[in-house]
């Protein structure tokens, strides 16, 4: 270690690693030493005492606290926590086009900031220090990002009946801001989905996305539903829509893909870019979905499968821990089988697989000297999370999100013992509710877009 003083260093802690195999192992009595924002060393408490010596312009004492990798939200509209429970328990189709597209139409830059910021909020309390987001006003949304130290992937979200100029302002977009707040901020162009941008539109981002080294985020084959009427409608799935297009050559983040067939494995294998799928399981109970993303079919071909929450319109949640652990259970229920998904695999999916998701798992994603310091400090001295037999499974089927009692970012403390230090909550739920009464009328009789598939 360096003699110069460190930025941070966490001690006390058990930390959350991966080996050489990236099998997820626990270190107890461990401290972690942060410089300049990256992770210096994973070393144990008493080496970390005897350099206490070793000057910290900041310490934090961590007993009875796991350190993990900060989580990584990989598909939401962060903005949208200003709609949730607007649209309750009604089917897909009406559930876009009865209140949610006609809503968006409302839509205005500073909706947008106050709903980012309260979406940061709760990611930030729930532990998540990334996240992945493809919706509308994105320079709002990457100047919220820049102020209260998270860390995103971000893309203007466009649809073919905008005309050119959707896809151009999402191109604008992810050229202009791609490496923002330090680097903090990553950017994508953003189809919206293969039914409502065309053929030709995903074509052309597929080139524009290889011209300017972008990767691309969208929706496709979200349900079953959508795969059935594009193979009525068009003879080929979504998945294949995004191979013949030339999506499938570049770095693509696919949203949902509850849909997928066993037809579609064999392209998703042989991608030319880095393809990575999404899963918001809450979601897709809550739309009464029958099927849920082929979790251990796309691990055994290669794909990184990332853990979401999608909108709060439609989750009511930006809880990735909750996402976690119903990732787990679905996939054991599905699979008919105890033994997948086990609490290290969702504990990998949250973490390695997750950054590797939003193209960011060279840098975050496990807790090694060289990783960017984003690290939670999850509390496990509650009733419900005692007595600890098996920590893996404490930490996915016991804890919760109000667990996470520190978020770091970059080496920053943007949450420390519950308390927010970047955003201000009260403020931005005052002015949200002003705001409330021009942003959900619906007599104008508008909407952004049409479900239809």
């Amino acid at each position: 270690m360096s003699a110069s003083p460190a930025d941070l260093v966490v001690t006390g802690c058990t930390v959350l690693v991966h080996d050489e195999e990236e099998r997820i192992t626990f270190r107890e009595d461990a401290a972690i030493v942060v410089r300049e924002g990256v992770i210096e060393a994973v070393t144990t408490a008493g080496a970390a005492a005897a350099t206490a010596d070793l000057a910290a312009a900041e310490r934090i004492e961590a007993r009875g606290q796991v350190a993990m990798p900060g989580l990584v939200n990989c598909h939401t509209h962060a903005p949208m926590v200003a709609l949730r429970g607007l649209a309750e328990d009604l089917p897909t189709e009406e559930w876009f086009n009865d209140v949610v597209w006609p809503v968006e139409s409302n839509l205005t830059e500073k909706d947008v900031e106050l709903g980012a910021r309260l979406a940061c909020a709760e990611m930030i309390r729930g532990g998540v220090t990334c996240f992945a987001d493809h919706y509308f006003h994105m320079d709002v949304v990457a100047d919220v990002v820049t102020e209260c130290g998270m860390r995103a992937h971000l893309g203007e979200a466009y649809f073919s009946s905008q005309g050119p100029q959707g896809r151009d302002r999402s191109l604008e977009f992810a050229l202009g801001h791609r490496g923002a707040a330090d680097g903090r901020v990553t950017t994508a162009l953003a189809p919206h989905a293969p039914y409502t941008v065309t053929d030709a539109d995903l074509t052309a981002t597929a080139e524009l996305a290889r011209a300017h080294g972008l990767p691309v985020h969208l929706h496709a084959a979200e349900n079953r539903d959508q795969t059935d009427t594009s193979l009525a409608r068009h003879g080929v799935t979504p998945i294949e829509v995004l191979d013949r297009t030339g999506l499938l050559d570049t770095d693509l983040l696919v949203a949902h893909g509850t849909g997928i067939m066993e037809r579609d494995l064999p392209l998703l294998a042989r991608t030319g870019g880095r393809t990575a799928v999404a899963t918001a399981p809450r979601g897709y109970l809550k739309f009464a979905w029958p099927d849920t993303t082929p979790v251990r079919a796309l691990r055994a071909i290669g794909v990184p499968v990332g853990l979401a929450t999608d909108g709060a319109a439609s989750n009511n949640s930006l809880d990735v821990w909750e996402s976690m652990a119903l990732t787990s259970l679905i996939q054991k229920s599905t699979e008919g089988d105890p033994r997948w998904l086990t609490s290290r695999q969702a504990l990998h999916h949250a973490t390695l697989q997750s950054a590797r998701a939003v193209g960011l798992g060279g840098s975050i994603g496990t807790l090694a000297p060289g990783r960017r310091a984003d690290i939670i400090l999850v509390d496990l001295t509650g009733p419900h999370t005692q007595p600890v037999h098996d920590l893996a499974a404490t930490l996915v089927h016991s804890a919760r999100a109000a667990d996470v009692r520190t978020t770091i970012v970059d080496g920053r403390v943007l949450m420390r013992d519950r308390e927010l230090l970047t955003l201000d909550v009260p403020a931005v739920v005052g002015e949200l509710g002003r705001r409330l009464p021009a942003l959900t009328d619906r007599s104008h009789g508008r909407r952004v877009q049409e479900y239809d598939t």
